[in-house]
């Protein structure tokens, strides 16, 4: 029985830590429901996560006192007693609870295990705010979402990461740049301003190289398009991709375009270089608010960015419509509402199954 509930006690403390490193990093609205609703379940896990919270401060210190080594801070964490835990517990919540049982080394050894990998993100943060920025050790971390899904993250560096739906991107810093590749989907950066220390994005047919700026890049089937919100990058061909016998890859990716707020470059291994184009910005980042703006587009190309996000897939049927010129501003998460405009739409015929939505000339 002690077993169990050391291991119950364990994982416990496993949950408090990644809460912590999330609740750092910053919580969307769901996060943040899911995260209170843990947080409620019992008394004991607000009390694994002020454990947590009370080792990272200690964490911090040991990053400023080098004569502080881990033994000590475990051996800290261990000799705190329940007086003090219960204590720090009752500044949260006020109701009853049990009382605590003996935890510390629990969270100690969580927090000792993800040092590298979670504890180092929200520590280089708070490094910033008192040091010049200097190089991390080399990690990577990576992040991913699910149809419809989307994803807000603070990097290590301060960099913002938002991911759009059906996207996955890796992070990987090393001493001579922060690297970013995005395997699929689309992504928006908001760049942590360090010229010393290159911010580079791998997307597809493209590279893009930022400093202190806000872009987004869209992985496409056929290319990958890159629209500047603020600042400017400089856009080139990915050095990823893989070489052809017409130009040596290294001439191909040395070839950069200079990409500036509210233009927009679409990446082409064929039709490089390419010169930038006006764009609204904001439409075409509408997805960060979740939404799809549309101005004189085609039905196909709005019903492919509804397919992104609907969990039911919208199908035109008669190949006519498919030119169809549509605008207007569509919440990502609210089909039903674009299928009520396309039910006003003169000619169309919209039919609604469980499994597709149909539409068709009547």
């Amino acid at each position: 029985m002690k077993a169990k509930e050391d291991r119950s006690r364990t994982l416990l403390a496993e949950e408090a830590a990644d809460w912590f490193v999330a609740n750092r990093a910053g919580l969307g609205s769901d996060e943040t429901a899911r995260f209170d609703a843990w947080l409620k379940t019992s008394p004991t896990n607000v009390e694994e996560y002020l454990g947590v919270a009370q080792i990272a401060r200690d964490l911090r210190k040991a990053c400023a006192d080098p004569q502080l080594s881990p033994d000590v801070l475990l051996e800290r964490a261990r000799a705190e007693d329940d007086a003090a835990a219960r204590s720090r517990v009752a500044q949260i919540r006020s109701a009853p609870r049990p009382t605590p049982i003996r935890r510390w080394h629990f969270a100690a050894a969580c927090i000792a295990a993800l040092g590298v990998v979670s504890v180092g993100g929200f520590l280089w943060r708070d490094w910033q705010a008192t040091r010049a920025p200097a190089p991390v050790a080399a990690t990577m971390v990576h992040f991913e979402t699910r149809h419809g899904e989307r994803l807000r993250r603070r990097l290590a560096d301060d960099s913002v990461l938002e991911l759009n739906t059906d996207t996955a991107v890796t992070v990987s810093y090393s001493e001579k740049e922060r690297r970013l590749v995005i395997e699929r989907g689309q992504a928006a950066f908001e760049v942590a301003h360090n010229p010393q220390w290159p911010f580079r994005v791998l997307g597809g047919s493209a590279q893009i190289v930022a400093v202190g700026t806000k872009f987004d890049v869209y992985v496409q089937r056929d290319a990958t398009v890159v629209t500047v919100t603020e600042g400017k990058v400089a856009v080139g061909l990915s050095p990823l991709l893989p070489a052809s016998g017409a130009e040596p890859r290294s001439n191909r990716s040395a070839s950069l375009v200079q990409v500036g707020a509210n233009q927009r470059v679409r990446v082409s291994e064929d039709a490089w270089p390419a010169m930038p184009v006006a764009v609204d910005a904001q439409h075409a980042t509408a997805w960060l608010r979740r939404q799809i703006v549309f101005e004189h587009e085609s039905l196909e190309r709005v019903a492919a960015e509804f397919n992104r996000y609907a969990p039911t897939p919208i199908e035109i049927t008669t190949p006519a419509l498919r030119n169809l010129q549509v605008s207007g501003v569509f919440a990502t998460d609210d089909p039903e509402s674009f299928i009520a405009f396309l039910r006003t739409l003169d000619g169309v015929r919209v039919e609604v199954t469980t499994t597709q939505i149909r539409v068709s000339r009547r």
